[in-house]
């Protein structure tokens, strides 16, 4: 795995998140994860215009970083980093999973800021949406620092919130 750029990287996410492990991305892995995807984020990826199968592969083709993290040997979340303006610094990241994934909180949060950190040394600014009702997503992109707009904006009848996370 080279998204973290070191071994040294790798072994600490090892040692951190035994029961989670993180691979390269690949076209196989999304069958098994839009299928089993969190409904939130099912609706997330219906109301941007996307199935589940349609997000996860854009994602991975778009993405200059992308992992998949696999729970007990099972690809259960693909998540990566759009860069969308590279001369400004400016990049999406986006993750969509089963609720496996969310089963593992310790771990998200442990490895979180080491994820983030990779990103924000790609982009010096991240910034995405949420759908207002993923409560999970959200409490976990603040405790991981993101700024969130006030204004909600509307996608086929479901409302998203803006969230940013600056380079410090």
């Amino acid at each position: 795995m080279t998204f973290l750029g070191s071994s040294s990287d790798e072994a600490a996410i090892r040692e951190h998140s035994p029961e989670i492990e993180f691979l390269a991305a690949s076209p196989t892995h999304i069958g098994p994860i839009a299928t089993r995807m969190r409904e939130v984020d099912r609706v997330e990826c219906l109301a941007l215009g996307h199935s589940p199968k349609q997000a996860l592969r854009a994602g991975l083709t778009t993405s200059s970083l992308c992992l998949t993290a696999f729970v007990k040997k099972r690809p259960e979340a693909m998540f990566g980093l759009v860069v969308t303006n590279a001369l400004c610094g400016e990049g999406r990241p986006w993750m969509l999973g089963s609720d496996a994934i969310y089963r593992q909180p310790r771990a998200m949060l442990r490895l979180g800021p080491l994820f983030l950190s990779a990103m924000l040394d790609s982009t010096s600014s991240l910034s995405n949406l949420v759908a207002c009702r993923n409560s999970r997503a959200i409490r976990f992109l603040a405790r991981m620092g993101c700024i969130f707009e006030k204004e909600m904006v509307m996608h086929n009848e479901v409302e998203f919130i803006t969230f940013t996370l600056e380079r410090r």
